[in-house]
């Protein structure tokens, strides 16, 4: 059971961490010009949908059975690569 709150304490952190990054990416996009912002704007919504995405799992994990977390996990990690790899596409494209 220790395992489990571990790990749904590493996804929040992670969540929160990205919700600062996406406020960040938030504030460029409004600094850029009318296309850029177009841009910019579809890509934080791809981002935010991912991150809801994560967001439910966390909430599936922590009110899963200790039996039946490990299952969910697995759809969690997925979740989060996607997640982290749709942060890290933003970064280099913000830049």
């Amino acid at each position: 059971m220790q395992e489990k709150r571990a790990y749904e304490e590493k996804l929040q952190a992670e969540i929160d961490r990205w919700n600062a990054e996406i406020k960040l990416l938030r504030a460029k996009a409004e600094a850029a010009n009318a296309e850029a912002r177009k841009n910019y704007a579809e890509e934080l919504e791809d981002i935010e949908s991912k991150r809801d995405d994560l967001e439910a799992k966390l909430v599936e994990l922590k009110e899963a059975q200790s039996s039946a977390w490990k299952d969910i996990k697995q759809g969690a990690e997925r979740a989060w690569q996607e997640m982290n790899q749709a942060m890290k596409d933003a970064a280099d494209r913000f830049r």
